[in-house]
């Protein structure tokens, strides 16, 4: 990824999360947050992850909703940055918080012994070899 390809994320990222707050009207679209744009090497695709936190009933009204505001979208980010053509918005629901959550309760539905840690008796006898002549 180059830095150009990089600051155009974090920029489309800031600017979508902007006009979501500020002027998107439609109530589909409450409360979700875009997590994360990843942009193809010729900044002429973005695929924006989004999700709404908490609320994963919610995917099919949500993408739906991103479809109809998708021009929209795309318009008012042209407007915004400084490319010569703006990407085509991809939107994608994003699974991985559902992922981290299913992997945190296999890890607490192990049933593992707790670990012994031994007391360290080593000691430094590196710092003896100063007394050679």
């Amino acid at each position: 990824m180059s830095i150009k390809q990089g600051r155009m994320e974090d920029r489309i990222l800031a600017i979508l999360s902007e006009l979501l707050r500020r002027e998107v009207s439609d109530p589909r679209l409450h409360n979700i947050t875009f997590t994360e744009v990843k942009l193809d090497g010729e900044l002429m695709y973005a695929d924006v992850y989004v999700n709404a936190l908490g609320d994963e009933g919610r995917q099919v009204d949500v993408m739906e909703g991103l479809k109809r505001a998708s021009s929209f979208l795309r318009r008012e980010t042209g407007k915004r940055i400084r490319l010569r053509n703006t990407p085509e918005l991809n939107f994608h629901w994003d699974t991985t918080l559902e992922h981290g959550e299913r992997m945190s309760k296999l890890v607490e539905g192990l049933n593992l012994p707790p670990l012994e840690v031994e007391p360290n008796t080593e000691t430094d006898s590196d710092d003896d070899d100063d007394s050679e002549p």
